[in-house]
């Protein structure tokens, strides 16, 4: 089967790292102080990229834990995608350069497509587009607002675009452990030709399993975070049956 990656991630917020419920600031755990540790952490362990928000960023509509991030990149050494708060060609361009791997475009793709596509046309494969979706809705600044816009509607819009990846988030289980939308992120992958990555509320092991199955073989990966957190998910073994996976 295709390489599946298990991205784990860093939310960031006041500089700490933390982990929401339902995309809601008030509802945020506390998990560490020292981004720049839990990367280093993530690394060794043997995740292939991480995934951070700036989660005050997202809301700002720019960057706001940018030494929160400088840190990760410094710490890490493995590829870094990186999310909120960028929103113009500048700060796309400036993470890049500070040594980002990938920038992720969430409420830009619903209010600026055209932005989006010439960011993906001027970095290839380095922007990835994020979806966020409540209620089938896909929910922008910071998932603050719910848009008229549909999921599938919106990764359409950037079919041929070159965009390297669709991150695909179900808020109403982000942070909840209820288990990935496998579904829906199953059909999404379906209907595009880019890659998608499924997020929000991988909870054990059983999910990474299902994740595996074959008839999920059209989704790139998923996003891990308060699973990894809470002691649910051993990295270790997730990425041993991920390894198993490739070698099948």
């Amino acid at each position: 089967m295709a390489a599946v990656i298990l991205y784990p991630a860093i939310d960031l917020k006041g500089g700490s790292v933390v982990r929401l419920k339902e995309g809601d600031m008030d509802r945020a755990t506390v998990y560490g102080r020292d981004p720049g540790a839990q990367a280093r952490t993530f690394a060794e362990t043997g995740f292939e990229w991480i995934h951070v928000v700036d989660l005050d960023g997202a809301f700002a509509g720019a960057s706001v834990n940018a030494a929160a991030v400088d840190d990760i990149l410094d710490a890490s050494g493995v590829p870094v995608q990186l999310g909120g708060g960028i929103r113009d060609m500048k700060a796309v361009e400036a993470w890049l350069k500070r040594g980002v791997s990938r920038v992720i475009l969430g409420t830009a793709a619903v209010r600026d497509p055209e932005f989006v596509k010439a960011a993906a046309q001027a970095h290839p494969g380095k922007v990835a587009v994020g979806v966020d979706a409540r209620d089938g809705r896909v929910a922008v600044q910071g998932w603050a607002e719910v848009s008229d816009m549909t999921v599938l509607d919106l990764a359409k819009r950037f079919e041929d675009a070159g965009v390297a990846a669709i991150i695909y988030t179900d808020i109403a289980r982000d942070g909840l452990l209820k288990g990935l939308n496998l579904e829906s992120t199953r059909e999404l992958a379906a209907a595009v030709t880019i890659p998608v990555i499924a997020s929000g509320g991988l909870a054990d092991i059983e999910d990474v399993r299902r994740l595996l199955e074959p008839e999920n073989a059209a989704i790139a990966g998923a996003i891990t975070g308060r699973a990894l957190y809470d002691g649910r998910l051993d990295g270790r073994e997730a990425l041993a049956f991920v390894r198993a996976a490739r070698a099948a």
